[in-house]
């Protein structure tokens, strides 16, 4: 058992749940005018915000509520219940869920059956503020309370008050492997996950860590996930098994620092580099993807799983957030410059083909021009196959929002970010232009939708496709490029050889040449032979401004 805090508008009420609860597999249920029991109305819209994590969080959350007779709908209009799922890593993301809220207020008021819940992330971090400014919200829970949200929902609904449940604890006393060993409310959640039938799974997300013990001075998440934590690598792979009996061919490993994970099996510890290899071996499992990865943790066991096991593909998101060395000891991120290029440059040898994705953060607390200057550098020197680059945002409670001064102006902020993103777009063209020519091994995830359009971060993965029929499809390759080609709805969930003929700074388009299963090529730039074309040539003799 174990204790929550629920209030609702008048008063703080203590209410004692069962951590398993599961709703007995009832239908919600309220009371009418003359205190008679109905069945509720059992419309659920769920709405994502922000990483993976959540993405997957929702994914959970909706499997409990489906188990409970709730069904899911994309009309927000036609929901009995609307929940936010909602991220707290920059303010924008935090305004998109205010506005959302506001627009129901006057449908809340005309329907006091409503229930508007607000989960995640924004919910940890401020939940008076959220009550405060939207009093209309029912429901608000964090995101290391999913498992209770059936509970909460049918408190709502019976009870007619307001409801809130956070993290008891933020506590770091013990250390990521002791936490490792406890289970808690978000393991339940991972557990109780069975995707519907006919759900699309060849793409599959597996939780294999939660939380942050970095606590750079710019991020919020150590506040809003908790302490780092590891799930045990049995259930991992369990599920992992469990994903490709329905389907799943891909899996992305899930972690706010992944290759920091360790657990503990049968007395003994399970690193990362292990992890990776149970999870490819697999039956069913074709390619084994991992975000996000923390520079100063990285060891080369997993490298060389990356080169040795062919179901692990060689690419890594790896963010730096800045060239300057200066301004990555006022973020806390525990590696110089130096240190960063030196791992990217053993990472190309040990891995052949290897692609390597990186965020920027500008403008942030004191970058002078110099500093922004050492940032473009850092681009002609690693030459990612793309970044993600972000106008810095204070976050409350955060050390750079308590000990710095936000002091680069927004128009200063708008311009640095669009010169690091043309400066990657022309590295980006010109190093795609090596794949014409050549036929590369994609794995068809469906029709077309966006893929022109610029991923705008690793967390929007997944938006350039569709499961309305276009005259295209869409795919990635090993390496994590998009690839756009001409093709027939058979070849969904399939590997093909894609020809590329064209190339841009985001896509790569192509002609299908054959399907054929994995592992019909075994990097970028092979054939079925596996004999390399040389992968396009990275400048080491670039040299880097100490700042």
């Amino acid at each position: 058992m174990r204790s929550l805090i629920f209030r609702d508008k008048l008063k703080s009420v203590k209410i004692t749940l069962a951590s398993n609860f599961s709703g007995g597999g009832k239908h919600p249920v309220s009371l009418d005018t003359e205190g008679n029991t109905v069945k509720m109305k059992n419309r659920v819209y769920l709405e994502t915000m922000g990483c993976q994590m959540n993405v997957l969080d929702s994914e959970l959350v909706m499997g409990q509520l489906r188990k409970l007779g709730y069904s899911p709908t994309e009309e927000i209009g036609s929901a009995d219940v609307v929940l936010f799922n909602t991220c707290s890593v920059r303010d924008h993301a935090e305004q998109k869920v205010l506005s959302r809220l506001g627009a129901l207020r006057k449908r809340k008021q005309a329907d006091a059956n409503l229930v508007i819940g607000v989960i995640g992330c924004m919910a940890e971090r401020d939940p008076d503020g959220i009550i405060s400014k939207m009093p209309h919200v029912d429901l608000v829970c964090g995101p290391g309370e999913l498992n209770k949200i059936p509970a909460l929902i049918q408190e709502v609904q019976e009870e007619r008050h307001r409801v809130v449940a956070l993290a008891l604890s933020q506590s770091r006393k013990s250390t990521p492997f002791e936490r490792a060993l406890e289970f808690d409310s978000v393991e339940a959640l991972d557990l109780s996950r069975l995707p519907a039938e006919g759900a699309n799974v060849l793409q599959s997300y597996v939780r294999v860590q939660r939380g942050c013990d970095k606590f750079c001075t710019f991020c919020v998440v150590p506040f809003t996930r908790g302490p780092e934590r590891s799930r045990p690598a049995v259930q991992i792979v369990e599920e992992a098994k469990m994903l490709a009996g329905r389907g799943a061919k891909e899996i992305t490993l899930l972690g706010q620092t992944v290759n920091s994970y360790v657990n503990q099996d049968d007395g003994r510890s399970v690193r990362f580099a292990e992890l990776l290899e149970r999870v490819a071996a697999v039956d069913g499992i074709e390619r084994v993807r991992f975000v996000t990865s923390y520079p100063g943790d990285f060891t080369d066991d997993i490298f060389e799983v990356m080169r040795d096991v062919p179901q692990v593909c060689e690419y890594l998101h790896l963010p730096v957030q800045s060239g300057s060395d200066a301004v990555l000891k006022r973020m806390r991120r525990q590696y110089s410059v130096g240190q960063y290029v030196e791992m990217i440059d053993r990472a190309r040898e040990i891995v052949p083909g290897l692609t390597i994705a990186s965020d920027f953060i500008v403008g942030f607390c004191g970058e002078t021009e110099q500093e922004h200057e050492a940032s473009l550098a850092l681009l002609d020197r690693c030459r990612f196959k793309n970044v993600f680059v972000f106008k810095y945002s204070p976050r409350p409670d955060t050390v750079a929002d308590k000990r710095a001064q936000d002091d680069v102006d927004e128009q200063t902020k708008r311009r640095r970010n669009q010169e690091m993103l043309h400066r990657q777009d022309a590295i980006s063209t010109q190093d795609n232009a090596h794949f014409i020519g050549q036929d590369l091994e994609v794995f068809v995830v469906g029709y077309s939708k966006a893929a022109r359009k610029a991923q705008e971060a690793e967390q929007s993965r997944g938006e350039e496709v569709t499961w309305r029929r276009s005259d295209q499809l869409v795919g990635r390759t090993r390496g994590d490029h998009i690839v756009v080609f001409q093709g027939e709805s058979d070849s969904i969930g399939k590997f093909a050889r894609i020809k590329i003929s064209a190339a841009t700074g985001l896509t790569l388009h192509g002609d299908l040449q054959s399907q054929a299963r994995y592992p019909a090529l075994a990097i970028e730039g092979g054939t079925p032979q596996n004999t390399k074309t040389p992968p396009p040539t990275f400048n080491s003799n670039v040299s880097l401004p100490v700042i």
